[in-house]
């Protein structure tokens, strides 16, 4: 469709500062509803699979599932954003989110909880891939910076409200944790109307051949090798033949979607844009990146609550140093970044400081100190704001504006699935090492335990209801296992560092992606009437 083909009232190929804001409005609302999700129940699940008489592997599940989910998924919803419309697609996602947050309101066994929050990881899949790719189609590289104060406050509030909350829900007796789920509803039906409201963006009409049999390969095989490192430890041996069925089976999966992906027109993950070396080096340290975060963090909550003893409200404002340091130093470098146009040395900085986030936390027990503990979130929160969003950048910066969204979800895939992989396999890592340090520390006690060991799928311990002696040992148990974790999780950060290192710098686009669509369409660059002029460019 050329220039004088298109609709009157089709939206301009660049938007105004007023027109970005509006639209990210709705944006903003998707953000907090997928953070939501996650961050909520993240000090409610001790509480909850308790009430439902669960084990430590469900536990492991609970998290696992809506990762799992959402990893698999992202690939396919940045191929759709290329495709069809994507606002429509945003609130597809966030319709997704709703139903499965209603699921997991009304569960009553782990099994349909687990369910849900596979729904809710679809719908979330949604929500990281687009609303990134819709950043980047209304957004110049360059000014990127200076809105990512505004996704910064909300991941923030996202990720310090959302534990504090569901603290305080879990806590309050006539609530429960049920309503962990339901408060996400309303946000979520909130970001659907605003996004009907606000957010124009032009469709680009084209023949859509979906990859559906790419598709469904790369599903099954991520998802084979994913519920391998779930169970394997918990459910069966890593040495056995369902690691054998599902290893040698996942990577068969794996290689077919290869050979499908090279031959089609449409493939979900074009091959071709791993020949960029920036979006490769990314894309490895999007993963380690994952491994490193998730898989260290999403445990620390069992740590504040078990070991230290505190309630699910008090551990919820224990996070807060590690999202002040996130907010402040993503707001930071967004800010000099958009200024200067120099991004890689925040990159390298990043990566180091949260290198050494990960070796502090490695260092706690169940006597550290509040202020310490404190010193050590925070670190690695500066380190992980500095990385995570600008690997997208760069990543955005240096592909055609047409793979906008497969480049996108990409990162994003693989930092999931870096996430997927570390909480399942650091939860195993936890589950074994509680369990031998609870039965060393019987043991030293002089109390013989019946059945002789503790396995990986033993309950999580109410403990309220433990004696003192035996509480004391669980304390231990859970601090040493976590500190376990944050020390196989550093040296996946340094390799990150490496990755990082070897990333060339390129010079900032300052023209946005419905700009360089147009141009790479043939319909020629925006006219210069459809810029705000009270909006630089640097």
């Amino acid at each position: 469709m050329t220039a004088a083909q298109a609709p009157a009232d089709a939206p301009p190929t660049s938007m105004n500062h007023r027109q970005i804001l509006q639209a990210m409005s709705g944006l903003m609302a998707g953000m907090f509803v997928a953070i939501l999700a996650g961050t909520v129940v993240a000090n409610a699940l001790p509480t909850i699979i308790a009430d439902l008489g669960a084990s430590q592997s469900s536990y492991t599940w609970v998290v696992t599932s809506e990762l799992l989910a959402m990893t698999a998924t992202v690939p396919l919803w940045g191929k759709l954003s290329d495709l069809f419309n994507k606002k429509l697609l945003l609130q597809l996602s966030l319709s997704m989110f709703v139903v499965g947050s209603l699921l997991a309101g009304f569960s009553h066994g782990v099994g349909l909880l687990i369910f849900s929050r596979v729904v809710q990881g679809i719908g979330a899949g949604g929500l990281t891939a687009l609303a990134q790719v819709v950043m980047a189609s209304v957004i110049p590289p360059r000014q990127l910076g200076k809105y990512a104060g505004i996704f910064g406050a909300v991941f923030a509030v996202g990720t310090v409200a959302g534990p504090l909350v569901g603290g305080v829900l879990v806590d309050t007796s006539w609530l429960g944790w049920r309503w962990c789920f339901f408060i996400g509803v309303p946000f979520a039906l909130l970001a659907i109307a605003l996004l009907q409201r606000t957010l124009r963006l032009p469709t680009v009409k084209r023949e859509a051949r979906i990859d559906w049999l790419g598709a469904f390969l790369i599903v099954a095989g991520v998802c084979a090798l994913l519920i391998w490192v779930s169970l394997a430890g918990n459910e069966f041996d890593w040495a056995s033949w369902q690691t054998g069925a599902l290893t040698v089976g996942g990577v068969l999966l794996l290689v077919a979607a290869v050979f499908v992906e090279a031959r089609t027109a449409e493939p979900v993950i074009p091959l071709g844009i791993f020949r960029n070396r920036t979006v490769t080096l990314t894309t490895v340290a999007s993963l380690l990146v994952g491994v490193a975060m998730f898989g260290g963090t999403v445990f620390l909550s069992q740590y504040f609550q078990i070991s230290l003893g505190k309630s699910p409200t008090v551990a919820g404002l224990m996070s807060l140093p590690m999202i002040l340091g996130l907010l402040v130093s993503s707001t930071v470098a967004g800010q000099v970044i958009s200024r200067t146009g120099k991004w890689k040395r925040y990159l390298v900085a990043g990566a180091v400081i949260m290198a050494v986030g990960l070796a502090l936390l490695a260092t706690i027990d169940a006597k550290t100190s509040f202020g310490l503990l404190s010193l050590y979130m925070a670190i690695l929160g500066v380190g992980v704001g500095m990385l995570m969003q600008n690997l997208v950048l760069a990543a955005q910066n240096d592909v055609p504006a047409a793979d906008l969204g497969a480049a996108t979800s990409v990162l994003s895939f693989f930092r999931s699935m870096g996430g997927t992989i570390g909480v399942s396999v650091l939860g195993a890592i936890l589950a074994n090492r509680v369990a031998s340090e609870t039965t060393k520390g019987l043991s030293d006690a002089g109390i013989t335990v019946p059945g002789g060991e503790g396995s990986g799928g033993s309950s999580v311990p109410d403990m309220s209801t433990l004696p003192a002696p035996m509480r004391t040992i669980v304390e231990h148990a859970y601090a040493v296992a976590t500190a376990d974790l944050f020390l196989i999780a550093t040296p996946f950060a340094v390799l990150a560092l490496v990755a990082v290192v070897f990333i060339k710098e390129k010079p900032l686009k300052t023209t946005s992606g419905m700009e360089r669509l147009a141009e790479e369409s043939g319909e020629g660059p925006a006219a210069p009437a459809d810029k705000d002029p009270a909006a630089p460019v640097a």
